[in-house]
Parts: C-alpha cells; sequence; structure tokens
C-alpha cells in the first residue's frame, strides 16, 4: 500500500485501545490538521541545522516535504515518518567550513553519504536485518550518537554563545522550560517556542538598548542590531529557494562519511519504535527505510539541500494522538513543499540571531549526546567489559576534543570523523582479538 487508505470506523474518534493504523486514516479533515501539527513538530529542527550548517533553511523545509514522500513511496506505506534536516552533520559540517569549504562542498560530501546510505539500505534488505546488529551493536551505535553529540559542543560554546552571552541564557532557559515542563503538544514543539522566545526578546532588546558591542568571525568586534530584518522586507512571497548544485572534495567526504553509521541507527530506531506502537512487524521493511533515506538525502543534495534522516519529534505525535496514518504524512510534505516556495518566510528563519541558536543547540547537542547513553541503557550494554569502555572513550574524547591526526601535509582526521573511526574499529578488533588473548 503506498497510496489509499480505508476509512478508521466513523472518521471521527478513537475508542479507548484503538489506532489508526497506516493503511488507515481519519476524516479528511481530521487527517490534515494532524498532518499540520506534524509539519509543527519537525519545524524546529528541520529548519535550525541547515541555519547551523550555513545553508537555505528554506530550501531544507522544501526538500524535507519532497525526501518524505519519497520515504513513503519506497517503504511502500508501511513505516509512517516524517523526514528532515540531520543533526548528525553540524559538526563535521562546521569543520569543512572552517577548512575553506563552500555550500556545493558541502552538500556534494552529503551527497556521497546519501550514495553509501541508500547501498547499505539496499543490503541490509538483501542479507537481513541481522547484518546491522553484527556491525553495529548497541554500545556501538549509542558511542557513535554520544560522541556526535558531544562532539559538536564547540560550535555552541564557540560560535553562537560568546555573541551574545545573555540571550543564550535566557533562551536555553526559555526553552528548557517549555521542553521540561509542558506536556503534549506544547512540550513537543518545545524547541520552536524557545526558539520563538529567543527571537521576540532580542527584537526587544534592539528597541530598548540599541545595538550590542560583538566578535565576528574574525575576531574583530563590531556593533549591530541583534535582529536583522532587511532581507525579510526585500524578499518574495512566493517563489524557488535558491538551488545549487553539489561539488566534490575527498577531505569532506571523509569528515562526514563516519555520520553514515549514526543515521543507520537512528533509522533502526525509529523504525522498531514504530513497529512497537502499530504492534506490526516491521523488519521486512527496515532496509528500504534506510534506503529511503539515503535517497531523500541524494534528491535533497543534489539540488543544495541538507542531508536527511527519520525524525523522532513525529513518532511522538503518533504516538500522543495514537494515529499513524501515512496519509497525514502525505499532508505533511505537501505543507512542507508550499512553506519552502515563500522566500520571505525563508528571510526570516535566516535571521535568527546568534545569542538564541546558542541557547537552543547547546539544549540540543546535549540531548543528541545523551540519547546515545539511552541506547546502552535500553540495550544493558556493560561498560564495565574492557572491549567496550576502551574504544568507546577514545572515540568520545577523539570528537569532543576535537583530536585531529595529520593523514597527509594538507588533511587531517579530527573531531566526530576520528572518533567514529577509533570507536567502531576498536571495538571490532579488540571484540576479534579478545579470544585469543583468553585462551
Amino acid at each position: 500500500m503506498a497510496l489509499g487508505w480505508k476509512l478508521h470506523g466513523d472518521g471521527k474518534r478513537l475508542t479507548p485501545g484503538e489506532v489508526v493504523k497506516p493503511d488507515e486514516r481519519l476524516s479528511w479533515p481530521r487527517t490534515a490538521g494532524i498532518g499540520a501539527q506534524h509539519v509543527i513538530a519537525m519545524f524546529g529542527a528541520t529548519f535550525v541545522f541547515p541555519l547551523l550548517m550555513g545553508l537555505d533553511a528554506n530550501l531544507a523545509v522544501m526538500m524535507s516535504g519532497v525526501a518524505t514522500i519519497i520515504f513513503l513511496l519506497v517503504v511502500q506505506g508501511r513505516v509512517p515518518s516524517y523526514v528532515g534536516s540531520s543533526a548528525s552533520f553540524v559538526g563535521a559540517v562546521v569543520a569543512i567550513r572552517a577548512g575553506g569549504g563552500d555550500s556545493a562542498t558541502v552538500t556534494g560530501a552529503l551527497l556521497v553519504v546519501g550514495v553509501v546510505l541508500a547501498a547499505a539500505g539496499l543490503a541490509i534488505h538483501l542479507l537481513g536485518v541481522r547484518i546491522i546488529h553484527r556491525v553495529f551493536p548497541p554500545v556501538v551505535t549509542g558511542g557513535v550518537v554520544m560522541l556526535i553529540g558531544f562532539g559538536m559542543a564547540y560550535v555552541a560554546a564557540d560560535n553562537y554563545w560568546p555573541r551574545d552571552p545573555w540571550v543564550a541564557l535566557l533562551t536555553m532557559v526559555a526553552t528548557l522550560v517549555f521542553v521540561g515542563l509542558f506536556r503534549g503538544f506544547v512540550g513537543r514543539i518545545g524547541v520552536l517556542l524557545g526558539l520563538v522566545f529567543g527571537f521576540a526578546l532580542s527584537y526587544v532588546w534592539d528597541l530598548v538598548g540599541g545595538k550590542i558591542a560583538t566578535p565576528d568571525a574574525s575576531g574583530a568586534t563590531t556593533e549591530r542590531y541583534r535582529v536583522d530584518l532587511s532581507k525579510v522586507a526585500e524578499a518574495d512571497w512566493f517563489g524557488l529557494p535558491e538551488l545549487h548544485g553539489p561539488a566534490f572534495e575527498v577531505s569532506a567526504v571523509v569528515l562526514v562519511l563516519p555520520v553514515v553509521i549514526a543515521l543507520i541507527a537512528e533509522n533502526v530506531g525509529h523504525v522498531k519504535a514504530v513497529g512497537e506502537m502499530t504492534r506490526t512487524d516491521v523488519d521486512a521493511y527496515m532496509g528500504r527505510a534506510v534506503l529511503a533515506d539515503g535517497v531523500g538525502t541524494v534528491v535533497a543534495t543534489s539540488v543544495g539541500g541538507p542531508a536527511t534522516t527519520t525524525y523522532a519529534e513525529n513518532i511522538g505525535v503518533m504516538a500522543a494522538t495514537r494515529v499513524y496514518s501515512t496519509a497525514a504524512y502525505y499532508i505533511a510534505a505537501v505543507i512542507a513543499i508550499l512553506f519552502g516556495l515563500c522566500p520571505k518566510f525563508g528571510a526570516l528563519i535566516a535571521a535568527t540571531p546568534d545569542g538564541v541558536l546558542g541557547g537552543v543547540t547547546t539544549i540540543l547537542y546535549g540531548m543528541i549526546g545523551l540519547l546515545g547513553a539511552r541506547i546502552w541503557m535500553e540495550n544493558k550494554v556493560d561498560l564495565a567489559e574492557p572491549v567496550n569502555l576502551l574504544p568507546t572513550g577514545a572515540g568520545i574524547i577523539c570528537a569532543i576534543g576535537p583530536v585531529a591526526f595529520p593523514v597527509t601535509d594538507t588533511f587531517a582526521l579530527s573531531g566526530i570523523a576520528l572518533g567514529t573511526i577509533v570507536l567502531l574499529a576498536g571495538y571490532h578488533l579488540l571484540h576479534l582479538a579478545r579470544p585469543r588473548r583468553e585462551a
């Protein structure tokens, strides 16, 4: 089933214990409302991460809709999921730009990741899901997720927070309140609400206090307003986002390629979560889901957008509503595409102040890192075992440092890329050597 849904009951309500399955739907007005809610749930992350990577957030929102439709078609409507901008690449992309790479270089590297991810999905589909658990056991996937989150800490600490510490602090506190104290729908869009709060705070502070002295990219101090809406006024209401083709550099590809491990782990976890909630066995579609994510990433990056991944935020919406209809996701995808065709909206997103991004990213990066710990806890990973503890600890420190290892005179492995290689290779080498050592 890719398109076509049965009406669930009278299309208006659910009785206790019932769920709307992927091939079912409520009435179209109710389905449209749930689709709009999915857009809001994914919105904060989908436009924040492109901003952090220096990519067009408007294009990212539009391509998230395109990638979601691709995903639903490839999985034949069996796995309801929204596909949006991935946080996992932020640290590596910052490193690429620090080395002189431009947006074309960034999207070229991400496109290669999409190809590798699609190939991995095809292999999983053909060989079975067990291959995933052998190559990426929970200790490895949890460790990679953790080092990706903590390895991006310097982006918030060095790039955003120093430019407006008070706004960063107050935005962080507001986001913590929205996400941590509110339940239901408000809590799920807490990051977005935190961004709105920080934006409004910055605007009011400009009106009351005037310009702020802040360091620019070169370290020189300049005076400027926190919020600059001049480009919003100049932007059109309707039009295509700015598209560009990819460029390929080996050094950039090597920096982002280890993130494939995290994306596979993320997809597998999300698919299993959906299977548990819908009370169906979706293991047969695990490979299709990874393949679909890879294809969506290739399509998005080929025109200048960011890499994509399945979204936990939207899984949360499904858990709360008990509506797993893929019809709602198709509607959400169409709404996202329409948002992407509004340049004025994209200009408003791009005007997000640095202090606001500093406050939000501090929370997001920490959350990503601790998701790795959650993977360990759920799978009862024994960190007292040296083959688990040693490579994991070394890999995380390499990412947080960030530690750099020069490969040639002009290229070095560092940060997340080096940490992932140390963790994955170290775990499997120690695991292979242990029987001989203990014999």
